[in-house]
């Protein structure tokens, strides 16, 4: 039999991934109504989209923001374009979806 401590703790576990599950496919809308702006032809879709579950991950993460946030969206947007995304598309997303600017020199 499961104890009510148990059952209090595997809710707040479900709630935690289901909240995270809405906060993703959220940006993936997002995202999406994005590239679609951009012109990008749907079979690109999926490396974009790749690209902004890592951000996503990122934004995620216990004390990153602001600059220190800026500057790992930029590492992940030179990865992205390395291999063969448009800079300008990585960008738009980086700005529209995540609302994380270029990083200050």
């Amino acid at each position: 039999m499961v104890g009510p401590e148990n059952r209090r703790l595997a809710d707040d576990q479900g709630a935690g991934l289901k909240a995270a599950v809405a906060s993703l496919c959220e940006m993936e809308v997002e995202a999406r109504q994005t590239l679609n702006l951009a012109g990008v032809q749907t079979v690109m879709y999926v490396p974009y989209l790749d690209y902004a579950r890592q951000l996503h991950k990122l934004s995620r993460q216990k004390g990153i923001s602001g600059e220190t946030f800026a500057l790992q969206a930029q590492v992940l947007l030179d990865k992205w374009a390395n291999r063969g995304l448009d800079p300008a598309v990585l960008a738009r997303i980086r700005t529209e979806v995540f609302d994380a600017g270029t990083p200050t020199p």
